[in-house]
């Protein structure tokens, strides 16, 4: 079955979501005192695409803003598929 743009773009919305959703619990979780999401996950939603969505949640929840080496990792993470993608639209 061949991969189609709605499913792509579906699979994106899908895992930005949750990745709003992981940094708004880990947000939470850090006011209580309870069992964080650890940086390694929230940071691996990223990666596999959800990096629009760990910006957004950062900058409405104020969250790990300031937090490195936290920051520099996402923000690298941002860089290489902002790269990919332009490769993408300049050779296709």
């Amino acid at each position: 079955m061949p991969i189609t743009l709605e499913t792509v773009v579906f699979a994106l919305v899908a895992v930005n979501l949750w990745t709003v959703l992981r940094f708004w619990q880990d947000k939470q979780r850090a006011a209580t005192g309870k069992l964080r999401i650890p940086e390694g996950d929230l940071l691996g939603l990223a990666l596999i695409g959800g990096s629009p969505g760990a910006l957004l949640a950062r900058r409405l929840f104020r969250h790990k803003t300031r937090k490195e080496p936290f920051s520099t990792r996402l923000t690298v993470i941002v860089m290489i598929q902002a790269g990919v993608l332009l490769g993408l639209v300049a050779t296709s």
